[in-house]
C-alpha cells in the first residue's frame, strides 16, 4: 500500500493527545494530514516523488525519529523531514540536522511556528519536484536525440510528438516504410513511459504463419487444438504491466483483427478454448508500412479498427526526405561499427557525402546503417539506387583512378548533390556553386545531368 500523493503531511507522534492537537492545527490550516502512532513501516509507503513532507517525534517506541530519518533518506534524500524535540533533546536534534533533517520543533512550540516550517518545507518539496521533473524531461530529449538522430524539420516535429504522447497511455499507429525505425520509435515511447519498468514486447504479425498467430497472440489452453497439450500464455498477457508492439498489422487476418479489437476496446484477453476472461494493463504500439485507409476501403483491413488504432498516428518520414540528416546518421553508425570492430574511424570526404546526399535510400535507415558497416570495414562504398517503389535505378559507387578522373568524378557529384536540393531554378543552383549559369550549362552537358532531376522548372532564359 502507498500513501496517497494527495497527502500533505505524515504526522507521526505517539502521544494520542499532542497527535491530536497538531492534526487539528495542520487540517483547520487546509492541509491534508495522515496521523501515525508509529514510524515503522512508513518508507515502504512513500513513492520516491511523494509531494509531502514528515513531521515526527524523535522519542517514541520502536523506530524512533532519527532511525526514520535515516531510512527515508535513504530512499529520497530530498524528502523534507520535521522532527519534534522535548526539552533535553537538542543536542539530539543539532546531531539530526547534520544529518539531514529540515528543520526541529522544541517543544512547547507555537502553532504558527509549526505552520511555517511546514509550509517553508512543503515550497521546498514543489521546487525539487519541479526540479527532478525538469532533469528529467532534459534527460528524455537527450535520450531521444541519441536513438533518433537528425536535425531536418520533420525529425524534429517526431521526437516532439513522441514525447508527448509517451506519458499518456494512448495506444499508437507508428507510420512507416521498411527501414525507417519503426521499432526504434516503438522502444522510445515505452522507455520513456510509466512503463520503463513492465515488459516491452515487440512480435511481426507478417513473420507468423497463419496456423499459429491466434495462439502466439493470445495463448490457448490444454486441449483448445491438436497438439495443444498445456497451457500457453499469449504475447498480449506476457506484455501485461508493459508495451506490446505489433508490427506489420497489416499483415492479419480480418479473423484475428476482430479479436484485436475487441481486446483494444474492452482491456481483456481469452485464451484459444478458454472462458475466462483475463484483463489486461497493457500498450498497444501497431506499426504498418501500408495505406491503411485504403486497405480498409478494399476489404482487405476493418474500417473499425482502422478508427481504432488512429487516434494516435505518428508518422516517420522516410530517409529521402531528411536531407543532411543522412549524413549525420552515416558518421554515428560508421562511427559505431568502428569502435565494435576495433577500428581506427573514418572521416567520409567530399564526393562520398555528395553521393550519400544523392542517394534516395530505398531500404531507408536499415539501409544506410548497413553502407556505414561496410564504410566502417574499409570495403567500397556502393549503393542501389533504385527507387522506394522498386523501380529501375542505378548503382552509386565511389571510384578510384587519376588525380583527373577524380577530379571530374568530384565535380558530377557535387553538382548531383545540388540538383537534388530541388532549387528552384537553374539561377539558384549556379549561385549555391559559385559558377555561371553558361558554365553550369556545359557541365549539365558534360557529365550527362538534367536539371529536371531536381524536380523544378528551368526556363531557358536561365541559362544564358
Amino acid at each position: 500500500m502507498t500513501i496517497d500523493n494527495r497527502i500533505q503531511v505524515v504526522l507521526i507522534d505517539d502521544d494520542p493527545h499532542l497527535r491530536q492537537a497538531l492534526s487539528q492545527t495542520l487540517d483547520l490550516a487546509g492541509l491534508k494530514i495522515l496521523p501515525l502512532a508509529e514510524a515503522k513501516g512508513l518508507a515502504g509507503q512513500l513513492e520516491r516523488d511523494w509531494p509531502g513532507v514528515v513531521v515526527s517525534d524523535i522519542r517514541m517506541p520502536g523506530m524512533d525519529g532519527l532511525e526514520l530519518l535515516t531510512e527515508l533518506h535513504a530512499q529520497d534524500p530530498e524528502l523534507p523531514v520535521l522532527l519534534i524535540t522535548g526539552h533535553g533533546d537538542v543536542p539530539l536534534a543539532v546531531q539530526a540536522m547534520r544529518a539531514g533533517a529540515y528543520d526541529f520543533l522544541e517543544k512547547p512550540f507555537a502553532s504558527d511556528a509549526l505552520l511555517d516550517s511546514v509550509r517553508r518545507a512543503l515550497a521546498l518539496r514543489r521546487l525539487v519536484l519541479d526540479n527532478r521533473s525538469l532533469r528529467l524531461a532534459l534527460s528524455d530529449r537527450n535520450e531521444l536525440s541519441a536513438r533518433l538522430v537528425g536535425h531536418s524539420p520533420s525529425m524534429l516535429r517526431l521526437r516532439e510528438q513522441i514525447g508527448a504522447l509517451a506519458a499518456t497511455r494512448a495506444d499508437v499507429l507508428i507510420l512507416g516504410e521498411t527501414g525507417a525505425g519503426k521499432e526504434v520509435v516503438a522502444r522510445a515511447l515505452h522507455d520513456l513511459s510509466g512503463r520503463r519498468n513492465g515488459p516491452f514486447v515487440a512480435i511481426n504479425a507478417g513473420a507468423l504463419a497463419e496456423s499459429v498467430v491466434e495462439s502466439e497472440l493470445f495463448g490457448h489452453e490444454p486441449g483448445a487444438f491438436t497438439g495443444a497439450q498445456k497451457r500457453r500464455i499469449g504475447k498480449f498477457e506476457f506484455a501485461n504491466g508493459g508495451t506490446l508492439f505489433l508490427d506489420e498489422i497489416e499483415s492479419m487476418s480480418l479473423d484475428v483483427q476482430v479479436k484485436l479489437l475487441r481486446l483494444l476496446q474492452e482491456r481483456v484477453v481469452e485464451r484459444l478454448g478458454g472462458n475466462q476472461l483475463i484483463p489486461l494493463d497493457i500498450r498497444i504500439i501497431a506499426a504498418t508500412k501500408e495505406d491503411l485507409r485504403q486497405a480498409a476501403d478494399q476489404g482487405r483491413f476493418r474500417a473499425d479498427l482502422y478508427y481504432r488504432l488512429n487516434v494516435a498516428p505518428l508518422r516517420i518520414p522516410p530517409l529521402r526526405e531528411r536531407g543532411e540528416d543522412a549524413l549525420m546518421l552515416f558518421q554515428h553508425f560508421a562511427d559505431e561499427a568502428s569502435a565494435r570492430h576495433g577500428l581506427p574511424p573514418h572521416e567520409l570526404q567530399p564526393g562520398q557525402r555528395a553521393l550519400l546526399l544523392r542517394h534516395t535510400w530505398p531500404g531507408n535507415v536499415r539501409e544506410l546503417q548497413n553502407a556505414a558497416e561496410r564504410f566502417a570495414l574499409g570495403l567500397e562504398l556502393a549503393l542501389d539506387n533504385s527507387t522506394p517503389e522498386g523501380g529501375a535505378g542505378n548503382t552509386v559507387e565511389v571510384v578510384s583512378g587519376g588525380l583527373s578522373e577524380q577530379v571530374e568524378n568530384f565535380e558530377k557529384t557535387l553538382i548531383a548533390a545540388e540538383l537534388a536540393r530541388s532549387h528552384s531554378s537553374v539561377r539558384s543552383v549556379a549561385e549555391a556553386l559559385g559558377i555561371p549559369r553558361k558554365t553550369l550549362h556545359d557541365k549539365l552537358r558534360k557529365h550527362g545531368l538534367s536539371f529536371s532531376d531536381s524536380g523544378a522548372s528551368a526556363h531557358p532564359d536561365d541559362l544564358d
